[in-house]
């Protein structure tokens, strides 16, 4: 299999394979690649009724750290505030949805997803 070396086209590879895998659990795509200001989101599902925000990371070798790692204090941050833009735009917001954050990582082509990483009160003042 051919891989694109365009980071950005890398991205949306695995951003598709992400989609599939989940497609596959039962969530539901609602939206893809949500940009504001604020930050981005790869992939907005829904899982019954529950929003999935989800964030898929790759690395190539672990030399500066796996996928997981690489979902820094100020990307959770940036997550967190684009979501709850994207839920205002709809009269909700994190406090009063039900959601939660998902991380699709693949390190070396293994997708790793983990559920449930971000506890939205660490970003409430």
């Amino acid at each position: 299999m051919i891989f694109p070396k365009n980071p950005y086209f890398l991205g949306l590879y695995y951003e598709k394979k992400a989609l599939k895998y989940l497609r596959k659990q039962g969530l539901v795509l609602i939206d893809t690649n949500v940009r504001y200001s604020c930050g981005e989101i790869d992939l907005i599902m829904q899982e019954k009724k529950t929003w999935v925000f989800v964030e898929v990371r790759f690395r190539r070798n672990a030399l500066f750290g796996d996928a997981i790692s690489s979902v820094t204090y100020p990307k959770r941050r940036r997550l967190w505030r684009t979501a709850n833009y994207w839920l205002a735009q709809r009269q909700e917001s994190i406090e009063t949805s039900d959601c939660r954050f998902d991380i699709c990582a693949f390190n070396q082509r293994q997708l790793i997803w983990l559920k449930n990483v971000l506890d939205y009160t660490e970003f409430i003042r």
